[in-house]
């Protein structure tokens, strides 16, 4: 069964990506070019020309700090903000002067936005109880939707008898009754407890790939991001860092920001032990927590001397905070290494990332 939307002829809308378990997804995307948003009496772009495309069928998760302007992006491609300038196409629509309702466009929020009033079914058919759509055929997509979600019998009870998972699931029951061409999320699993967000995650990923939903995810949780991206697209200060497979994006972190941001990388001057293990042009080196390592190393590794601040246990490993020469650095060890005072440090060179004096990695 699909869960359709009712027929409608006098509204521009974009298309529909929503499928159920045997048809296969309507081919969908977004495309931001040359996106910029200016609140009023702001001196500053909350966006800078920003250029992104959403692959049609996947998650595409904007990762960044508080203020980097991922939350704007996606209300923009909701179409609860405007544009300065720019624009923003969903499948070959473009959709940049189209109203957030005739988008298709649907959101799940990171407080649930439930009303209290309604039972869970309620709030999954409200969408469509706006839309008039007729009452057995929003009965039969809420029960659809709510079937989905794994929330068969606890559809007669109020937002404040559920749990914050069982809430969360009911607001993205509410988003997909909508038959949506893209879901869009932001940060909807940061109120839940750890282990409920390591559960709700996986559910996400179950989903998307059943239905082949186009999902834009925005989280601040470089663990989040890495666990559900398929594209991931690192901001900062309204504007796009770097964008690309999860698995690239770690490995080659184009900028010191997204090295320190994404993997906590530690930075070095390229001067002193780091000179001779430096490339041409570079100014500042990384390398990994977990490529910082106890001991002297062989004839082609770094060595360096560290002084232990304090170290964390971190389940089936510590994180150890040190001081290298005035410069705070973190090196991950087993749980059962206890390092103090002051100690020996090695790091491989072929382990080192180079970077530019403008914080741009060295080709």
């Amino acid at each position: 069964m699909r869960l359709k939307s009712p027929a409608r002829t006098t509204r521009r809308t974009a298309p529909s990506a929503l499928a159920d378990d045997t048809a296969a997804p309507t081919p969908s995307a977004v495309r931001v070019s040359a996106a910029t948003k200016r609140f009023d009496r702001s001196e500053t772009d909350a966006l800078s020309h920003v250029d992104l495309t959403v692959p049609a069928g996947s998650i595409t998760v904007l990762l960044g700090p508080s203020g980097c302007g991922k939350t704007t992006l996606l209300r923009c491609v909701a179409g609860l903000e405007t544009l300065t300038s720019g624009r923003i196409e969903i499948g070959e629509t473009d959709v940049t002067d189209i109203s957030a309702e005739d988008r298709g466009v649907a959101m799940a929020f990171q407080n649930y936005a439930l009303y209290p009033n309604k039972t869970a079914l309620g709030n999954i058919e409200f969408p469509l109880r706006m839309r008039r759509v007729d009452r057995a055929t929003r009965r039969e997509r809420a029960l659809r939707a709510a079937e989905l979600m794994r929330l068969d019998g606890l559809l007669d009870r109020k937002p404040s008898e559920l749990s914050g998972g069982q809430r969360q699931r009911v607001g993205i029951g509410r988003a997909l009754v909508r038959d949506p061409a893209v879901l869009v999320m932001d940060e909807p699993f940061s109120n839940l407890d750890a282990a409920l967000r390591d559960t709700m995650r996986a559910e996400l990923v179950t989903l998307q790939r059943r239905l082949g939903m186009t999902v834009v995810f925005v989280t601040h949780d470089q663990v989040e991001a890495l666990a559900l991206a398929d594209q991931l697209v690192v901001m900062r200060a309204g504007r796009i860092e770097q964008a690309g497979p999860p698995e690239d994006v770690y490995r080659t972190p184009a900028t010191t920001f997204v090295a320190t941001f994404l993997d906590g990388m530690n930075t070095f001057d390229a001067e002193g032990a780091f000179a001779t293990g430096s490339m041409p042009g570079a100014a500042t080196v990384g390398c990994r927590t977990d490529h910082l390592r106890i001991g002297t190393g062989d004839a082609d590794d770094i060595d360096l001397r560290g002084q232990v601040l304090m170290a964390e246990l971190r389940g089936r490993d510590r994180l150890v905070h040190l001081d290298i020469d005035g410069r705070r650095a973190r090196m991950r060890v087993p749980a059962d290494t206890r390092p103090s005072g002051e100690i020996a440090l090695h790091v491989r060179r072929s382990d080192l990332h180079h970077f530019t004096a403008e914080g741009v990695r060295c080709p």
